[in-house]
């Protein structure tokens, strides 16, 4: 589990799943209690994972192969952990991160077809340690999730409103993942709590806070002087 005094909430699912709204959401009701939070989001979340972010989700690394992008992604991710998510555990803040490890398992584990041994060599080292005290899988129908994601990027009218490297892929490709999703969450019950995203928003972060609230009971009173933002 996560190392420090902190808690590290990771939310996982497939596209248009309403990871981000829900993460908004939650950390909204949190600060209200006067909690200490952040938000942050993989690929990315830090200056040298941002970076890569816009390599794996172009699709400029397809070229290179699935290997090479999973490379990436444990890079992206080591970075991450070391420079935001251990430092504000350390802190006693509650990390809310837009997918993690779980993501790798399932897009280049699953359906990019890379080893189990090669995946898990991969996440060991770029987690060091750092694993969620609690996974939140959204689950939604694939077809379901993706007409979301497209009815967003319709919506933006920023001219780099495009799907990106993996909302292209076809809707089967797609309802694998979730299973997949599902499969960790099956035999990690201790770590993951399924939540049913095919519901009001609503009621999704009612389900969302029920599950987070016994684990506050875990935060330790610290010190915090100074203020970690990685929006």
């Amino acid at each position: 589990m996560s190392t420090g005094a902190g808690l590290f909430v990771s939310f996982e699912g497939g596209e248009g799943a309403g990871k981000s709204t829900q993460i908004r959401r939650l950390a909204d009701h949190l600060r209200r209690k006067g909690i200490d939070v952040i938000t942050t989001r993989e690929p990315g979340g830090s200056p040298g994972a941002e970076a890569l972010r816009h390599v794996l989700l172009s699709g400029a690394a397809e070229p290179y192969g699935i290997r090479m992008e999973a490379l990436l992604f444990a890079a992206a991710r080591n970075d991450h952990v070391e420079t935001v998510i251990r430092p504000a555990l350390a802190k006693g803040f509650v990390v809310l991160c837009d997918r993690f490890m779980d993501s790798s398992r399932v897009y280049q584990g699953v359906t990019g077809n890379l080893e189990a041994t090669f995946i898990d060599a991969l996440e060991r080292i770029a987690v060091n340690g750092v694993v969620p005290d609690l996974t939140l899988v959204l689950d939604l129908p694939a077809a379901a999730g993706l007409e979301r994601a497209r009815g967003r990027l319709a919506a933006d009218e920023s001219a780099d409103a495009v799907p990106d490297r993996f909302e292209r892929e076809e809707v089967d490709t797609h309802e694998k993942r979730r299973q997949a999703f599902l499969d960790i969450a099956a035999a990690q019950p201790e770590r993951c709590r399924v939540i049913d995203a095919n519901r009001t928003v609503g009621e999704i972060a009612e389900s969302v806070a029920e599950q987070v609230r016994p684990l506050l009971a875990r935060l330790r009173s610290v010190n915090r002087p100074e203020t970690v933002d990685a929006e």
